[in-house]
């Protein structure tokens, strides 16, 4: 979070354990009725859902995004159907067609070119764009893991669960990078505080219940095609706030959305 000067409000990390800790609170009232839908063999990957698919994927763009500008972090957030697709052909024994395959050397190829568009950037840049493509990657195995693990298992109970178990992690990461020191009765921490928890509970707690529906009823590579949206989002919002969006950024988001279209095109993604 920055303030009207381009100056860090929050850091990262606070903003992320912010977002963790609020999505982990709203899904309290959810505990009791989750413990009793959760079979005891499978809250281990419940909980590594959530440090898969939320908590790792947070603070990666949280960091990544000190320096990368949010229309590029929303671009390559459209990687993760490519992911999804070769994290389950590797590791999950999913068939994957020719048509699968060719997707996916469309999106990234269209990855490269997005990363081409920023080459006048030093290389530590290159370092934070790495820190994006990690989170896509992680997204792809906990789309994998939750329709193969946590098929049978009510969504609202796997995200109550999930981000409950963040609490305690997320509550020291603010201790120890000192958020509880700051003025935090000062308007601009009491508005960055609060945009940070309503991240929280809408873009964390409620979009993942959804998610975990989604998964669920339609299978993980449809499920991840929601990442079509992001970028044009991104984008958007990457202007308005004054973001230099070339025609090349462009043509390389279309490259990769193409590449997730070929990957999807026969629909069979169960």
């Amino acid at each position: 979070m920055f303030d009207s000067n381009k100056q860090p409000i929050l850091s990262p990390y606070q903003v992320a354990a912010l977002r963790m800790l609020s999505s982990g609170i709203i899904m309290l009232p959810f505990i009791k009725k989750a413990w009793q839908q959760i079979p005891k063999k499978t809250i281990r990957y419940v909980i590594l859902s959530g440090w898969l698919g939320s908590f790792f994927p947070a603070f990666l763009f949280c960091i990544a995004e000190t320096k990368v500008d949010g229309a590029l972090s929303g671009s390559l957030n459209s990687l993760t159907p490519i992911f999804v697709i070769i994290i389950g052909a590797l590791f999950y024994k999913r068939v994957t067609s020719t048509q699968k395959i060719i997707g996916v050397i469309i999106g990234l190829i269209g990855c490269g070119m997005l990363t081409y568009t920023n080459n006048h950037q030093p290389l530590i840049y290159f370092a934070y764009i790495g820190l994006i493509i990690l989170a896509t990657i992680l997204y792809g195995i906990n789309v994998n893991m939750v329709q193969k693990e946590l098929q049978n298992i009510p969504s609202t109970s796997i995200a109550a669960f999930a981000f409950i178990s963040l609490i305690p992690p997320s509550f020291l990461i603010l201790y120890f990078t000192g958020f509880f020191n700051l003025p935090l009765s000062n308007s601009t921490y009491i508005t960055s505080t609060f945009a940070s928890c309503l991240l929280g509970v809408l873009g964390t707690s409620l979009a993942s219940v959804l998610f975990y529906m989604l998964v669920k009823k339609a299978g993980g590579l449809f499920a991840s095609l929601v990442t079509y949206g992001i970028p044009f989002v991104a984008i958007g919002w990457g202007i308005y706030f004054g973001e230099q969006v070339t025609p090349l950024h462009i043509c390389s988001l279309i490259v990769i959305l193409l590449g997730v279209f070929f990957a999807n095109r026969n629909g069979k993604n169960k």
